[in-house]
């Protein structure tokens, strides 16, 4: 019985990531920016509103996020160490941002969508979905609808980010590599070696996205000692953008046409006033720190944190700020969400 499982998730996933391939193909031949990542979560977003069974096998996932974050740690340099004493000022920006999301958002969703109040409160929140999920089965709440809204916020952003950076006046590229060359072998192995290491303590702690964060520091310590200079090769990092779109589309698997319409209308509004509410406080923290307005607003941009923190190579932000600042938003919300929920009356 285990191995037809086994068997059946294997499937599944080639399915999926042929699905993946495909859309990459389609946005490359069309000439959209970040094209291996955007295309595979609208292909596997389609094929999943269509009724097709997608996902993608938790190892290959984790595998995804491993390279991805020893990517972003190869970003590091002084820069970042030079920019980490002013950071403090866009964190306290952010819980401000996040706290009028929240507020704003549920105001929204229930009288403009019938949201009940807790349900509502849930569905605000810019982030933290495995949380925000946890939550609302613990509290009875619309677990469905809180998933579906949510989902829409994440989609939304992955698809829209680029082409608003490009708006704004940033050079986006399809391709994914940093400058600086490839890292040598040897230092590449062990590298992602003590990143898994490290993955897998801190995934203990219940820390989030520990396989991507896990990599990311150990990168990031290396790089910023001197001791390893680098970045991914492309045979690498290319198919771990491709994953990690598709795993972006496999979120609506199974989602009936009707309720993902449901939720739709409610997850593009509050995705709106997110953004909207995000920006006003980005513009502040990019005249302080003296950082481009894109480049702080990628930071703040309440999407998925493997997504932005990836998303953030792509546009050339800071790594390290870009990490630091979604993490930020989950230990906020972490806090936010029991106080908030502790005051809706149902």
């Amino acid at each position: 019985m285990k191995a037809h499982r086994g068997r059946d998730t294997v499937l599944q996933t080639a399915v999926t990531l042929v699905l993946g391939a495909l859309g990459a193909g389609v946005a490359w031949a069309v000439d959209a920016p970040v094209y291996v990542l955007i295309g595979p979560a609208l292909a596997v977003t389609l094929a999943g509103i269509a009724g097709m069974r997608t996902g993608v096998d938790p190892v290959l996932r984790a595998a995804c996020f491993v390279l991805l974050g020893t990517a972003v740690g190869a970003g590091f340099d002084s820069n970042a160490l030079a920019a980490m004493l002013r950071w403090p000022l866009a964190f306290l920006f952010m819980a401000g941002v996040i706290w009028a999301i929240m507020v704003l958002c549920r105001h929204v969703l229930v009288r403009f969508f019938g949201f009940d109040a807790r349900s509502a409160m849930l569905a605000a929140a810019p982030g933290h979905l495995s949380y925000v999920t946890a939550m609302a089965v613990e509290t009875h709440a619309d677990v469905a609808r809180i998933s579906v809204t949510q989902s829409v916020r994440l989609l939304t952003l992955t698809l829209v980010v680029p082409f608003a950076a490009m708006a704004m006046g940033v050079e986006v590229t399809g391709g994914m590599l940093l400058p600086g060359g490839v890292m040598p072998p040897v230092p590449l192995v062990i590298v992602i070696g003590l990143g898994v290491g490290l993955g897998l303590l801190l995934g203990r702690t219940r820390v989030p996205a520990p396989m991507l964060l896990g990599p990311m520091i150990v990168s990031a310590l290396a790089h910023l000692s001197g001791g390893v200079m680098g970045s991914l090769p492309a045979w690498l990092l290319l198919p771990a953008y491709l994953v990690l779109g598709s795993v972006i589309g496999t979120r609506f698997s199974g989602v009936p046409l009707a309720r993902f319409a449901s939720g739709l209308g409610a997850g593009l509004v509050i995705t709106l006033i997110a953004v909207g509410m995000a920006a006003l406080g980005a513009a502040p923290v990019a005249w302080a720190l003296e950082m481009p307005l894109a480049h702080v607003l990628v930071a703040f941009a309440p999407g998925g944190l493997e997504t932005m923190i990836a998303m953030g190579v792509v546009l050339g932000v800071i790594p390290g700020f870009v990490a630091a600042c979604h993490i930020a938003r989950l230990m906020v919300l972490s806090v936010y969400l029991p106080m908030m929920l502790a005051r809706v009356r149902v």
